[in-house]
């Protein structure tokens, strides 16, 4: 009966107190209400039944949005705020600074939400749910509810006070208090346990998978990651506790928080301290850790890698997960379909991935899994060296390497040539591991017992030198004051003489067996060539296949470049017939590659010489870098700078004073453009028997077409350009889904070469019907090729199609 009677007389005088503050005008009586209700705030009951109806007519009195100057108003109506349950004042502050407009109101709520920040509500917030019985009364809805409004305090407010938004209420400054918060909230979750007090995180884990997945994950572990690593160090009760508080956020979560987790911590064994054998008991964070970061993702640092890996071996019953994670990366690795598919980012981190496994394996597993990595490290590497790609090439070489020494197959472990890079040390830097620590400390003894030889020889040699100095000086002091001869413009007496004229030129490169005369004459052959005009016609077509067929039996300095020189000048001065001579062997039989390769690179550097303004008489083509060099292939940076050059040229300038008038020359490549690129795409579809171009040598299928390219760019203004702009198209179109990058970025460079070398009014016809479909196709590619080259080919050829379509049709902007 007491309780009754004092239920009713707190709720009469709390209706009595709510009556005031909603109706009255008067200061003092508002004053005297809020009196009374502040002493209630230590009540259980009335905080459980009439609080959150008590700050609702707090903030809808009519005295709540006009300025008050009665600063005991002030402070109480605060203290009913800062005092009271802090999950249901947060929920109505929020709510209301939401849902009110710009007045007075709408700032006491703004300062009162501060207040509260900064007095450690959060904290007692989240302990009040950890204490067990203190959210059994809640409702699934209001506990997200809360959840939601506490991860998401910032957007809440950010988007209704836009920049008037105060510091506290912004991401960098609110989650690193949300994190000092559920520090402080562990804390006291283990001084309870330590005193026998049973206590639940699953409100704390459930705020910290939404704050996470909400993308805000990095600012909360950076405060949180590295406190927790402190204290896990040395206390067992600390790592128990951020286990269990890991093993309690939701599943939707789990990706987010471990990824996190792990991305801000330094290494692994910090990760097996706070995360235990969760890898083992979740299904959710097993797939994460075992496929999704390591095989699907590669955005994430090599730290995260060894992070991860390091976590698997650290422990027994996670070493069976290693090995699995092992199993799985091999089969990525070694699958040429995967190699053709993915981006090169990605498969330098498989491949990282991979090695870090293998460094990580003791000598039994390595035993254990031997069939595996050889299958691996043979398919693997074979597919990679099938690659146009010389970076992946390189990959597949080094990773190859490191697969055989650690196999340890004596007289078989594979060994290639190649320029090391940062990427490549890298990669070889990942396999010192801990398990190699006495092959380690036996090199240094080796070292150290070979480094004394080669003192001591030093030694004896300087005083041997020595000694003969002082014999000698003993003996000829007299040849001391002779001022020896200068002959450091001596010139080696050549036996041969170099040939004066084009025929004994011809002649020595077909007949003669001696060195010498066979490089004096490469030497000399471009000049001639191009001096003696006539001579040079009468024999232009046997002179181009003399030097096609050369070889360098002799180890010829510089020989590649004085015979390709040799080859331009035959082309650019004896044009149609030359050109047609090395457009019709390029499809022949019985030539190499590299002689293929050779035929394109020498019609590039032509073409380019023909197209440039005639400055001087003997002047020579340029190289280009990705025309001239087989290594450079997929490197697409210098036909940007082409394009920027001629368009530097177009460029108007403005200057003062008089301007010299410029003259015109012809264009000796306009005339004959034709001849280069048609004969190119007549045969492309026939296979032969040591030559299938959309087969097996899609190496010079995507030298092919980033030749056309050039051709084609070069051929601007041309009579006969829409005419190669049509027949480009269609060789294009025929090979647009290529699984080879390399050819992708032919056929992109290709487009953008049309785009921009055909006039806006014959694109638009030439198009038709095809227009939208390829629109559509180059939209697909710029969202979706694997190759960071091709989409960005693909995104200029969209600006390119579109500025033309505009241009002629003249129609608003065309969104893709």
């Amino acid at each position: 009966m007491d309780s009754s009677a004092t239920e009713v007389s707190v709720r009469m005088q709390v209706g009595s107190c709510l009556r005031t503050l909603a109706t009255s005008r008067d200061s003092g009586e508002i004053v005297h209400a809020l009196r009374a209700l502040t002493r209630y705030l230590e009540d259980g009951e009335f905080t459980r039944l009439h609080y959150t109806h008590a700050i609702q007519v707090l903030v809808s009195a009519h005295w709540f949005s006009r300025s008050c100057e009665d600063e005991e108003i002030k402070k109480l109506w605060d203290e009913m705020f800062l005092r009271g349950p802090p999950d249901q004042a947060l929920l109505l502050l929020l709510d209301t600074i939401s849902s009110t407009g710009e007045s007075v109101g709408l700032e006491r709520c703004v300062s009162v939400l501060e207040k509260f920040l900064s007095a450690g509500r959060l904290q007692v917030l989240l302990w009040s749910r950890c204490e067990m019985g203190g959210a059994c009364s809640d409702s699934p809805q209001l506990r997200e509810t809360i959840i939601g409004h506490l991860a998401a305090l910032p957007s809440i407010t950010c988007n209704h006070l836009h920049t008037n938004t105060p510091d506290a209420f912004l991401p960098q400054r609110y989650y690193p208090l949300l994190a000092a918060s559920i520090l402080d909230t562990l804390e006291k979750t283990c001084h309870a346990l330590r005193a026998g007090q049973d206590c639940s995180l699953g409100f704390v884990a459930q705020v910290l998978g939404k704050v996470c997945i909400q993308g805000y994950s990095s600012e909360i572990f950076e405060t949180l990651a590295p406190r927790l690593s402190s204290l896990t160090r040395m206390d067992p009760l600390w790592q128990r506790v951020t286990q269990r508080l890991l093993e309690k956020v939701p599943e939707r979560c789990t990706e987010c928080v471990i990824t996190g987790l792990i991305r801000s911590l330094s290494g692994a064994a910090a990760v097996s301290r706070l995360m235990g054998n969760l890898v083992v008991t979740n299904k959710k964070a097993q797939f994460v850790l075992t496929h999704k970061l390591l095989l699907q993702q590669y955005q994430h640092p090599t730290q995260l890698l060894k992070s991860v890996l390091g976590y698997l071996a650290l422990d027994s019953e996670r070493r069976t997960l290693l090995k699995q994670v092992l199993r799985s990366v091999c089969q990525v690795w070694c699958n040429s379909s995967a190699t053709k598919h993915t981006c090169v980012e990605q498969q330098l981190y498989v491949s990282k991935a991979l090695l870090l496994c293998v460094a990580l394996l003791t000598h039994s597993e390595i035993q254990e899994l031997r069939q595996e990595m050889l299958q691996c490290m043979l398919g693997g590497v074979q597919c990679r060296l099938d690659s146009n790609i010389e970076r992946i090439r390189r990959m597949g070489m080094v990773v190859g390497e490191c697969l055989s020494h650690r196999l340890d197959t004596p007289g078989s472990q594979l060994k290639f040539q190649y320029e090391a890079d940062e990427e490549i040390r890298e990669l070889k830097s990942l396999m010192e591991s801990p398990s190699f620590e006495d092959d380690e400390e036996h090199q240094p003894d080796s070292s150290t017992s070979l480094q004394p030889e080669p003192k001591v020889e030093g030694s004896a040699g300087q005083s041997a030198t020595s000694e003969a100095g002082r014999g000698s000086d003993s003996e000829l002091d007299s040849d001391d004051d002779l001022t020896p001869y200068d002959m450091s413009a001596d010139q080696e007496k050549k036996k041969s003489a170099p040939p004066r004229y084009v025929r004994d030129c011809l002649e020595a490169l077909m007949l003669s067996d001696d060195a010498e005369r066979v490089e004096l004459s490469l030497q000399v052959a471009e000049a001639l060539l191009r001096k003696n005009v006539k001579a040079t016609q009468e024999v232009s077509v046997q002179f181009s296949k003399v030097l096609l067929h050369l070889e360098d039996k002799y180890n010829t300095l510089h020989f590649q470049t004085l015979r390709q020189n040799a080859m331009v000048a035959l082309t650019v001065t004896d044009i149609k017939p030359v050109v047609d001579y090395w457009t019709t062997e390029f499809y022949s039989l019985n030539y190499s590659l590299r002689q293929r390769l050779d035929i394109l690179e020498v019609l590039a550097l032509s073409a380019q010489e023909l197209s440039e303004p005639i400055t001087n008489k003997h002047s020579r083509a340029q190289p280009i870098a990705a025309v001239t060099a087989l290594e450079q292939c997929d490197d697409i940076t210098h036909w940007r700078q082409i394009v920027e050059k001629r368009i530097q040229s177009k460029t108007r300038r403005i200057s003062k004073g008089g301007t010299q008038p410029v003259k015109a020359v012809p264009n000796r490549y306009a005339p004959v453009a034709g001849f280069f690129l048609f004969p190119l795409l007549r045969n492309y579809d026939r296979p032969q028997v040591t030559f299938d171009l959309l087969g097996g040598d899609h190496l010079v299928l995507g030298r092919l077409l980033h030749t056309l390219g050039l051709l084609m760019h070069l051929a601007v203004n041309a009579p006969v350009v829409s005419q190669m702009g049509r027949a480009l198209l269609d060789f294009v179109w025929a090979v647009r889904f290529h699984t080879d990058q390399m050819v992708r970025r032919g056929v992109m460079f290709a487009v953008c070469s049309v785009f921009l070398s055909m006039p806006g009014e014959n694109l638009l016809i030439e198009l038709g019907d095809d227009l939208m479909e390829t629109r559509a196709w180059l939209a697909d590619v710029a969202e979706n090729d694997c190759d960071a080259d091709c989409r960005s080919l693909a995104v200029q050829s969209l600006m390119l199609l579109d500025k033309n379509l505009k241009t002629q049709l003249q129609m608003p902007d065309m969104h893709t």
